[in-house]
């Protein structure tokens, strides 16, 4: 692989990850005030740990997701590439 092939693989990673922190940051915000409209102003430690466990919950299922799809793409082309 040359070395502009892999920066630019690098680059692309690197901003894909910055991209997924920022949306990352706007769910996080979103779902704080969420749970500010729901427990109200005050955010008792109830509500924080509510917040930790169910963001938690959803990342967990989100990466399962995201596992299964990746590895069901994999075995599709490898499929594929048997074809040829």
């Amino acid at each position: 692989m040359s070395f502009k092939t892999e920066v630019i693989e690098k680059v692309s990673a690197l901003l894909a990850a910055a991209f997924g922190l920022i949306a990352a940051l706007a769910w996080n915000g979103a779902i704080q005030e969420l749970f500010t409209v729901i427990f109200g102003e005050q955010g008792s430690l109830v509500a924080l740990f509510a917040y930790a466990v169910i963001v938690t919950i959803i990342a967990v299922i989100a990466v399962i997701l995201i596992g299964r799809a990746a590895a069901k793409a994999k075995r599709e082309d490898e499929v594929a590439a048997t074809r040829r």
